[in-house]
């Protein structure tokens, strides 16, 4: 009977769409301001994904996207044979994983011990000289590691000859210290800013927890350990799982402006390759550049998903 109720109240398709229109019509005002927003993500981020199609076509300038001939699967095999393949991936997922486990715990342990300050004045003052670099352009902060690491005339150069009387080696041609530069100066870039989101999270607490363990005798670390950690733990899956996203994407201009012919060989990852592939290169190959570019987002959409299903099922904590 329960059944039978519920399919008799249900609306019939045409007296969904009245509703609707009605509905519609009613707060008309609320449509018309949706519609520039939604306008914009069509125009600039679905109808873009058009030219997807490239990775399975040999592009011809004179038929363009739609009439350049299809190849199946030509370009994606080029790849894959390619002997630069296996160079950009494992440069690729070394410097994000390296990015990920030294730089990710970093704001959750600055946030904790900011909100662990008791003088207000001085907690602000940190947090304003942590934020600052955040807003640092790329070519500025790159040009800052080069006048600070240059083995001849840069802070580092002068302070080794100054107390050895000998030019260092140069760093910044280093293929072994390529990645460390780029990723700690990342995080020293960065962490105060991530932290923010901790510190929201953290002002959530109500203080009658802390209040009710210093009652019980509980120390600060006691209290960080078994309250604040706690109500860390969901904001930082969260940001965890959507870091597991963006294992395969590194940030383009900064690899770029430090890469040189000396450490080709660590700094070389798939966004450099690609831009060098679709358009510095003397014949650019738009397909086979479309192609490594979707093999990217593909890895990337795996990995967001398997990390969410995973926090899902340890944690019941997940974006959807």
């Amino acid at each position: 009977m329960k059944n039978d109720n519920l399919m008799l109240t249900k609306p019939s398709g045409a007296v969904y769409w009245r509703r609707l229109w009605l509905r519609i019509c009613r707060h008309w005002q609320v449509y018309v301001f949706l519609f520039l927003p939604v306008a914009f993500i069509l125009l600039f981020h679905y109808y873009p994904m058009t030219g997807i199609q490239l990775a399975f076509k040999q592009f011809d300038f004179k038929k363009g996207i739609w009439g350049s001939p299809w190849v199946g699967w030509v370009q994606f095999d080029k790849f894959f044979n390619s002997h630069m393949f296996s160079r950009v991936v494992k440069n690729t997922l070394r410097i994000s994983v390296y990015e990920i486990f030294a730089g990710f715990p970093i704001p959750i342990v600055f946030a904790l011990l900011l909100n662990s300050f008791r003088h207000e004045r001085l907690k602000k003052s940190v947090q304003t000289i942590t934020y600052m670099p955040h807003f640092i352009s790329v070519i500025v902060l790159v040009g800052m590691l080069f006048q600070i690491l240059n083995s001849r005339s840069g802070l580092y150069g002068t302070i080794v000859h100054y107390l050895t009387g000998n030019y260092p080696k140069d760093i910044l041609g280093s293929a072994k210290a390529f990645t460390h530069i780029y990723v700690w100066s990342g995080i020293w870039q960065h962490f105060g800013w991530g932290s923010i989101i901790y510190l929201a999270a953290l002002t959530g607490v109500s203080p009658e927890l802390h209040e009710s363990a210093q009652i019980d005798g509980a120390s600060r670390f006691q209290r960080v350990i078994h309250i604040d950690i706690p109500t860390l733990l969901p904001t930082a899956i969260i940001m965890l799982i959507l870091r597991a996203g963006q294992v395969m994407s590194i940030g383009f201009e900064k690899v770029y402006l430090m890469q040189n012919t000396l450490n080709m060989i660590n700094s070389e990852v798939i966004s450099t390759y690609v831009y060098k592939i679709g358009l510095t290169a003397t014949i650019p190959d738009y397909s086979y550049a479309t192609s490594i570019g979707l093999f990217n987002s593909v890895i990337n959409l795996v990995l967001i998903i398997f990390v969410n299903q995973l926090a899902k099922r340890v944690g019941d904590t997940s974006l959807w």
